[in-house]
């Protein structure tokens, strides 16, 4: 299992502009390093066809969840009303533009 440290952690919370309390740090790392592992394992499947054969569809119904957007919300940098505010990248970055969750 690959391992993340704490400074790589940090490194991605600061470059996805997400606040991080350090508290949280541990599982932080527990978490990315279960998701690795699981890319690794996912590397070893070399014949996708073969998988693919083996594998069923399964139908199930949806069902719908509710739940409170403000505990997502009140970590955004910035926020208008129940929405995300995020640079307008297709003509020029120099305005913002809300976007809902």
């Amino acid at each position: 299992m690959a391992k993340i440290s704490r400074q790589e952690v940090l490194d991605i919370a600061r470059i996805s502009n997400l606040e991080v309390h350090s508290d949280e740090i541990e599982s932080l790392m527990h978490q990315l390093e279960q998701v690795l592992s699981y890319a690794e394992r996912v590397k070893e499947v070399t014949d996708v066809q073969e998988f693919a054969v083996h594998t069923s569809n399964v139908f199930r119904e949806d069902t719908i969840t509710t739940s409170n957007p403000e505990t997502l919300l009140m970590r955004a940098p910035e926020r208008e009303g129940n929405y995300f505010v995020v640079p307008l990248i297709l003509e020029g970055g120099d305005k913002k533009e809300s976007v809902e969750e």
